[in-house]
């Protein structure tokens, strides 16, 4: 690991589990202070003691997407304990509503609409909420969690691929309204990546497992790890000359 993040401060909104959490790990390892954020505050809380347990820095916020008044508190509380903001990588998702996301002919309107409250709407509220203290910073990076789904053209999940496609443009013009002032944003597409909470599930069976597998040209499945390292190069100046850019971190599942 370098120290490309030393003393930097990030917020990891969505970080409970998952990607999220693997990126927490990462920037800390890196040398940053981070601020895990996440509905599941217990979650957050047991990574940041893990990474405090490492010998790094971070502390957990609740947050929900849904509420503009928790997202304001939540980046507000990050901002108190870490003295200001460099960074923020929005990661969260409600993936619950995804298996109800059916085809535009069936889908329920409450999950379309919950999936684009959480997906769209939530991340333009982060947006909101960390943007002053980061040209208050005189710049910094978002880095947003997006979906190859939004240029799949899939089959099913309508309600998703809108809400990714919404995000990819909000990312975009993020990147060309504050680019000048020192603001980068970018956004990473996961492939399928498999998580703890994924194979604890039982739903990761061998036969999707394998069907998966073929869809990649490479060797394994995605892991957590893979996507937090390419969040890590966006949110360090390794990334400064990287804006309005969807980075697909996907074994070679979609090409672009």
């Amino acid at each position: 690991m370098t120290d490309r993040l030393k003393d930097k401060a990030i917020i990891v909104i969505g970080s409970g589990s998952g990607i999220g959490a693997a990126t927490v790990r990462r920037l800390a390892a890196e040398g940053a202070r981070v601020c895990a954020a996440d509905i599941n505050l217990a979650g957050a809380e047991a990574v940041a003691a893990g990474v405090v347990q490492a010998g790094g820095e971070a502390f957990a916020v609740h947050i929900d997407l849904a509420d503009e008044a928790s997202v304001s508190a939540a980046v507000a509380a990050a901002v108190e304990r870490l003295g200001g903001l460099d960074g923020a990588h929005i990661n969260a998702a409600d993936l619950r509503a995804i298996m109800q996301d059916g085809d535009a002919l069936d889908v329920d309107l409450a999950v379309f609409d919950r999936t684009l409250a959480i997906n769209l709407r939530g991340h333009l509220l982060c947006t909101r909420a960390v943007l002053p203290h980061l040209l208050a910073r005189g710049g910094g990076a978002i880095v947003y969690t997006t979906s190859g789904s939004a240029d799949a053209g899939e089959p099913v999940r309508p309600s998703y691929a809108a809400s990714k496609s919404g995000l990819n443009a909000l990312m975009r013009h993020v990147a060309s309204r504050w680019g000048r002032e020192g603001i980068t944003a970018n956004c990473v597409a996961p492939g399928f990546t498999v998580t703890q909470e994924m194979e604890a599930s039982g739903n990761l069976t061998q036969e999707l497992r394998d069907y998966m597998l073929r869809q990649v040209r490479g060797r394994r499945l995605g892991r957590p790890e893979d996507i937090a390292g390419v969040a890590a190069m966006l949110l360090s100046e390794d990334g400064r000359w990287i804006n309005g850019q969807v980075y697909h971190v996907n074994g070679g599942s979609l090409l672009r």
